[in-house]
């Protein structure tokens, strides 16, 4: 075990050109990555948020190195706030990802809390973003904000957003909070519900779709935890043995609404939720949700239809003290299973270095290998993502690190990139392009039969690991694998699409069929809308044949 650990993953950092600190206003907020292909030449690129350093958008020269391209991109007006999180989507369908970027206050002028807008960035095509906060109606909701998820909640294939918000109200340096500010506090916020109006605006329907929780808001990941073709929304907040437990908002497609079922799933979680990582663990067809927090972890396990999570942290090895932030679920190995990376730091500015975990899955059991697989830096570590750098078939994972408050932290504390090294066997990489799903097929499952085996990905729509969003292009390790036997695609809404016989070590591009004026036009897609469909057209004729009887 330990030989095939050893140089598993090789920090490249310096090689590829990223050099990047998270600078933090009065305190622990921020900051988040997001892995996204701007230009369309097939390179994944990546947005750093920066706090009060100046944002960086890295463009990827297709080479392992990256060139920082934001002078001149259009996104510059983001150096007037304190960033926080980022997440993309084609909020209008032209066929280019647009950035949305979460702030918590501007750099210019004092403002209490709510302080500040968040901002959406149109992608124009050309390289270049355009500022797009006032068209599409965000910069009228002024908020401290820290992460933001896109998700097709309505299933019309525009991408809506959630984004978490931490006060309403507050005074003070923010490195001040701890219980004793929390305790009484009557500060805490509503998160906002933005519905996608055909790309062209977002209205907050919040409160619309049944929702009055308050509570301090770490963001929130759209997943189909119950596999009814529809997206739920799992939101992490934090402090919440004081006030407000994680939800979990479970979505009532095709009514406009969603309920919290966390008490009875078992997720109204009573802890300092960070962020989560999603993934099934054990290849059952479900989605798992391991959930960071400050000194133990937790790692909700799917039982399956109306059972409750399960917090299987400590039996399957993963029961460690920290302060975690970020979480990518990926096979880094290409063995079959998703092993998990985890971010840790300190809160700042106490900053006692803390290393990261490294959970490597043996059949379901994880194995503690950070140090011996090379990822257990001791930066302060927030948001992470996992991507492929360099188009060679395995994922890599960058971490945003904060910088210290006080000069007399023991490490350099800077945003760190890991070559994934460990890959020994074959994968597949899958690209979805929806037509009436969101185009990039956010929140669309992916499952894959091969080898007596099947595994199943979740599109990342953002809000996972912490403020941060992942890689769009599901990735399976396939071992020895040599031929996919079926690929199914579970399209947001119902809609199933089936392909056979695929090669491995490929990227393939799965495009959703384009279905005719009216077949858009039904209630609901897919095999969803077939089955209510035929039982209202039973009811119908039950309820005619009945009348007939009586009239007879």
């Amino acid at each position: 075990m330990l030989l095939k650990a050893q140089n598993a993953f090789t920090d490249i950092t310096k090689e590829t050109g990223i050099d990047h600190q998270f600078v933090v206003y009065e305190g622990m907020f921020g900051g988040g990555a997001c892995a996204f292909d701007f230009n369309n030449d097939g390179n994944e690129d990546v947005y750093i948020t920066s706090g009060m350093n100046t944002d960086v958008l890295y463009k990827n020269n297709g080479n392992g190195t990256f060139t920082n391209v934001f002078a001149g991109s259009g996104l510059e007006i983001t150096d007037n706030f304190v960033t926080q999180g980022v997440a993309s989507a084609d909020v209008n369908r032209d066929g280019f990802r647009d950035l949305l970027i979460t702030t918590i206050t501007t750099k210019k002028e004092e403002k209490v809390i709510p302080r500040a807008e968040n901002l959406l960035f149109i992608n124009k095509g050309n390289g270049t973003f355009r500022y797009a906060s006032d068209e599409y109606g965000l910069s009228k909701i002024q908020s401290f904000s820290t992460g933001a998820s896109f998700g097709d909640f309505n299933a019309d294939g525009w991408p809506d957003i959630y984004v978490g918000n931490y006060f309403n109200q507050f005074e003070g340096e923010l490195s001040e909070i701890n219980d004793a500010t929390i305790v009484g506090a009557n500060q805490i916020a509503e998160g906002n519900l933005l519905i996608n109006d055909n790309g062209r605006r977002f209205k907050d329907v919040y409160s619309d779709y049944g929702l009055d929780f308050r509570g301090f808001g770490f963001g929130g990941v759209f997943s189909d935890f119950d596999n009814d073709g529809d997206q739920d929304l799992i939101v992490n907040h934090d402090f919440g043995y004081k006030r407000t437990p994680n939800l979990l908002l479970v979505n009532e497609f095709p009514e406009p609404g969603f309920k919290n079922m966390a008490k009875e799933m078992g997720l109204n979680l009573r802890i300092n939720s960070m962020g989560a990582a999603v993934g099934d663990y054990n290849n059952d067809g479900l989605m798992d949700y391991y959930m960071t927090n400050i000194l133990f972890n937790f790692f909700m396990v799917n039982q399956g239809k109306d059972k409750p999570f399960k917090n299987k942290s400590k039996e399957l090895g993963m029961s460690f003290v920290s302060i975690s932030w970020g979480a990518n679920f990926a096979d880094f190995d290409h063995d079959g299973d998703v092993d998990l990376f985890v971010s840790n730091g300190d809160l700042n500015p106490n900053c006692v270095p803390m290393a990261n975990y490294f959970f490597e899955n043996d059949k379901g059991v994880f194995q503690e290998l950070a140090r011996a697989k090379g990822v257990n830096g001791y930066g302060i570590g927030r948001g992470s993502i996992v991507f492929d750098i360099e188009n060679d078939g395995d994922l890599d994972i960058l971490v945003v690190n904060q910088k210290p408050v006080y000069d007399n932290y023991p490490v350099d504390s800077r945003t760190v990139v890991y070559r994934n090294d460990s890959s020994r066997g074959n994968w597949l990489k899958v690209k979805l392009k929806g037509s009436q799903s969101e185009i990039d097929g956010i929140g669309s499952k992916i499952e894959l039969v091969a080898g007596g085996q099947k595994m199943i990905r979740e599109i990342d729509g953002g809000g996972s690991s912490h403020i941060s969003q992942n890689s769009v292009i599901a990735h399976f390790g396939l071992s020895d694998i040599t031929t996919i036997d079926t690929l199914h695609v579970y399209w947001t809404g119902g809609e199933k699409q089936t392909l056979v016989n695929q090669k491995v070590n490929q990227l393939i591009t799965i495009e959703q069929p384009v279905r005719n004026k009216r077949e858009r036009n039904l209630p609901l897609i897919g095999g969803v809308g077939l089955v209510l469909f035929f039982i209202a057209v039973s009811y119908a004729l039950r309820s005619y044949k009945k009348k007939k009887s009586v009239n007879t």
